[in-house]
């Protein structure tokens, strides 16, 4: 797994140091226990995303150099900070200032994932016999690069993760450079239309159901479809996002954020590499 190379750690190492909030140490005979470095539990957190094995046993495999407790602490710290969603746009804003992100077309649709310890955000998931789920929406490139996510339960529909799904690209700046939209037939509403029209979006593609007076449907060309399915399969290659068992929306888009930043890292490494 590419999260775990020696290249992808260093460099996602370099992108978080400087994200991280300054601690001050306010004991009096600074005697106490030495702080766990932040590199360590770095670390283990990418060891967990790629594993999905728990943090107790994440402590094992790190031979019991840091606690689960410390390691769930210092993920919420960092959260609080700030410091996985500033490192999922630095990602992001490098991989278009170096490679590029081709907006002339993108693709949204959902994929669903088991969420064992249920928690925030989860339903029955009607394709998964009724296990409860998690549902993650995201929107990529041309050529599959993930630019927006969001989390919700299995059991919502599709086209209520539009919004929000759409919203992750216009904080990011991309939605004026988006040249066309594909969607699926779980799209297809007045709503979702109306919405994508107001962001500027005049070209979307979205299959109509041919039912009773509708318009014609229009055909979903096969290779959009591919797009998105290979990039929903680069996501849940992380056993952290296949099968979660974080009870928290915030600690779910942790990770995927996470996981989104060791892609683009490794494929601006294979970038400059490329001729080696």
């Amino acid at each position: 797994m590419r999260a775990l190379e020696d290249k992808v750690v260093d460099v996602v190492w370099a992108a978080v140091e400087h994200l991280l909030p300054v601690r001050v140490d306010n004991h009096p005979l600074g005697r106490h226990r030495r702080r766990v470095p932040d590199r360590l539990c770095l670390w283990g957190m990418l060891v967990r995303l790629v594993t999905g094995a728990s943090w107790v046993t994440v402590e094992r495999l790190l031979e019991g150099q840091v606690s689960d407790t410390t390691l769930r602490g210092r993920r919420d710290e960092w959260i609080e900070a700030g410091v996985f969603d500033a490192l999922a746009d630095e990602a992001v804003a490098a991989y278009d200032k170096i490679i590029g992100l081709d907006l002339t077309e993108v693709v949204i649709d959902t994929t669903s994932a088991k969420a064992r310890c249920g928690g925030e955000d989860t339903g029955k998931n009607p394709v998964d016999k009724g296990r409860l789920g998690i549902k993650m929406s995201i929107a990529t490139d041309r050529n599959g690069i993930p630019l927006g996510y969001v989390i919700g339960a299995a059991n919502r529909h599709d086209v209520t993760l539009l919004e929000p799904t759409l919203n992750e690209l216009s904080d990011r700046n991309l939605i004026p450079n988006v040249e066309t939209l594909h969607l699926d037939k779980a799209y297809d509403s007045k709503s979702a239309r109306n919405f994508v029209a107001g962001l500027g979006i005049e070209d979307a593609v979205v299959p109509r159901r041919a039912l009773g007076n509708n318009p014609p449907p229009v055909p979903y060309r096969i290779e959009w479809r591919w797009v998105i399915e290979r990039t929903n399969s680069w996501i849940k290659n992380h056993g952290q996002l296949a099968a979660n068992t974080d009870r928290k929306t915030i600690h779910r888009l942790a990770a995927f954020a996470l996981a989104l930043a060791c892609l683009l890292i490794a494929k601006l490494i294979d970038w400059a590499d490329r001729w080696n």
